[in-house]
């Protein structure tokens, strides 16, 4: 299996867990929930969604 090099620099290999993503559509928004507790972490402040996080549907 293939690794994205070099080890330790602070990037992230593979998908965020425990996290997904939903598209507000009133203000035109991505918003993070925790899937623990399915409170909204976090909001973008542009229209493009989070990197490497589960989108819902």
């Amino acid at each position: 299996m293939a690794t994205n090099k070099p080890a330790g620099d602070g990037h992230r290999n593979g998908a965020v867990r425990g996290r997904s993503q939903t598209y507000n559509s009133q203000n035109d928004r991505w918003v993070k929930r925790n899937a623990n507790t399915g409170r909204f972490m976090d909001q973008k402040s542009d229209d493009k969604p989070f990197k490497g996080v589960r989108k819902e549907r």
